[in-house]
C-alpha cells in the first residue's frame, strides 16, 4: 500500500500537465489600490505567500488586506512571522491590496505634495515685463526680433505718446515661458546700442516690497543747464512729469519720473548732458540726508541735525 502511493505520488510529479496546472494556481492578485490592474504574484507550495514576495513588487509593503464578499468590509491577511496565510476559503479570484506602514505613507504623501509644488512652479504664468531705457528709435518689431533670442514671445509692446506718436522710452513683452521670463530678469540687455531694464511692473510686487521714489538726484550739472533742458534729455528714458533746479544754483537738480521703474533704472547711471557727465542717484528724503551727513560726526548730536532739518538749508517739500 505504500508502495502504491509513493508511485502516485512519482506520477504526479512526473506529469507536466499536472505541473502546470498546479503552478497556474500558485498566484493571488496584488494591487497597490483598489481601483488599480493588479499583478499576480507567486505564492509557496504550501499555498502561503511570503512577504518578501510581495515587497519585492511593492516595496514597503507590510501586510495584505481584501474586501470581504459577505460584509463588503476590508479585511486583513494572517502574517505570521513573514508569511502570508490564506483565508478560509483559500485565496480564490479576489484582489488583495498592499498595506503600508503609517510612517511609510505619510512620506509618501510628502513626496507627492512636493512634486505636486514643483509641478505648480512648472506651470506658473508668465507676467507683462516693463521694458526700460528703449531707445527712441526701438520698434515693436526690433523689440521682438531681440527677446526671441530668449524665448517664444507672445506680446511685445512700446508705448507712445498719443498726440505725437514717439516712444515714451519703455514698453512691455511678455514670453511664454516661465523660466524664459525669469532668465530674462536676471540681467541686462543691450537694445539699439542702450542698456535696457525688464522687470515687473509695479502692480505685480508682493505686499512687503517697498514703494520706490520716481524722483532722481542729478549730480554735477552746470549753470547752464536750463529744466527745459533737462527735461528733454530725460524724456528718451520715459515720461518726465517734473524738473527742479535749486535757487540758488547748487550744482544739482531734482528729475520726476511717472515711472518709478524708469527712474530706479537710471540711479547709478553716470550720462552726457550738454557735454558734462552728470551722475544719477536716488533722491532720498530730505531727513535721510541729514541724518546720514551727521551720523559719521564726531560728537555728533541729534538736535543739531533736528535744528538743521528745520534751518534754510532744507529743500523745499515739494521738491525734495
Amino acid at each position: 500500500m505504500e508502495t502504491q502511493q509513493r508511485s502516485q505520488i512519482k506520477v504526479i510529479r512526473s506529469d507536466p500537465n499536472r505541473l502546470r496546472l498546479k503552478m497556474a494556481e500558485l498566484y493571488i492578485r496584488v494591487a497597490e489600490d483598489e481601483n488599480e490592474e493588479p499583478m499576480e504574484i507567486p505564492s509557496e507550495d504550501d499555498g502561503t505567500v511570503l512577504l518578501s514576495t510581495v515587497a519585492a513588487q511593492f516595496p514597503g509593503a507590510c501586510g495584505l488586506r481584501y474586501r470581504s464578499p459577505v460584509s463588503q468590509c476590508m479585511r486583513g491577511v494572517r502574517l505570521v512571522e513573514g508569511i502570508l496565510h490564506a483565508p478560509e476559503n483559500g485565496w480564490g479570484n479576489l484582489v488583495y491590496v498592499v498595506n503600508y506602514p503609517k510612517d511609510n505613507k505619510r512620506k509618501m504623501d510628502e513626496i507627492d505634495a512636493s512634486s505636486a509644488v514643483k509641478i505648480k512652479r512648472g506651470d506658473q504664468k508668465t507676467s507683462d515685463l516693463i521694458v526700460l531705457g528703449l531707445p527712441w528709435k526701438t520698434s515693436e518689431q526690433d523689440l521682438k526680433e531681440y527677446f526671441s533670442t530668449f524665448g517664444e514671445v507672445i506680446m511685445v509692446q512700446v508705448k507712445r505718446d498719443v498726440k505725437t506718436g514717439n516712444s515714451k522710452g519703455f514698453g512691455f513683452v511678455r514670453f511664454a515661458d516661465y523660466e524664459t521670463q525669469v532668465k530674462v530678469m536676471s540681467q541686462r540687455h543691450m537694445i539699439d546700442g542702450r542698456w535696457c531694464d525688464c522687470k515687473l511692473p509695479n502692480s505685480k510686487q508682493g505686499p512687503d516690497e517697498p514703494m520706490r521714489s520716481r524722483k532722481v538726484f542729478v549730480g554735477r550739472c552746470t549753470e547752464d543747464m536750463t529744466a527745459e533742458e533737462l527735461r528733454q534729455f530725460f524724456m528718451q528714458y520715459g515720461e518726465v512729469t517734473d524738473v527742479f533746479i535749486p535757487k540758488p544754483f547748487r550744482a544739482f537738480a531734482f528729475v520726476t519720473f511717472a515711472d518709478d521703474q524708469v527712474a530706479q533704472s537710471l540711479c547709478g547711471e553716470d550720462l552726457i548732458i550738454k557735454g558734462v557727465s552728470v551722475h544719477i542717484s536716488n533722491a532720498e528724503p530730505k531727513h535721510n540726508n541729514i541724518h546720514h551727513l551727521f551720523s559719521n560726526f564726531p560728537g555728533r548730536s541729534p538736535s543739531l541735525a533736528a535744528m538743521l532739518e528745520r534751518s534754510h538749508f532744507q529743500f523745499p517739500s515739494s521738491h525734495v
